[in-house]
């Protein structure tokens, strides 16, 4: 499934990318310092949601208390928590 997610205090304005069975697939990032979110994107491909936020949760840029890699940490636990969400309600309505 796509996600997309407005990043805060950072140069990137958003990021996008898929999330299949816990697997990161096609990150996106729009606006930021696109050498480095262009690495970031390549090196999340096929890597495990919860890995790259162990990785990425609370990294900095300069004197930020965020970064793009934070903000992406972040946008990858809301996904994780609107899949477990949409897998509940599922799971309710299939019980009805």
């Amino acid at each position: 499934m796509r996600y997309t997610y407005k990043t805060k205090n950072t140069c990137s304005t958003e990021v996008s990318f898929d999330l299949d069975g816990g697997i990161v697939h096609k990150v996106e990032f729009i606006g930021g310092c696109n050498g480095n979110l262009k690495a970031i994107a390549k090196l999340a491909e096929g890597e495990s949601a919860e890995r790259l936020i162990r990785i990425l949760k609370g990294n900095t840029c300069g004197s930020r208390k965020t970064s793009c890699a934070d903000q992406f940490a972040l946008a990858l636990e809301a996904a994780i928590a609107k899949a477990e969400e949409k897998k509940t309600e599922d799971s309710a309505h299939m019980a009805r």
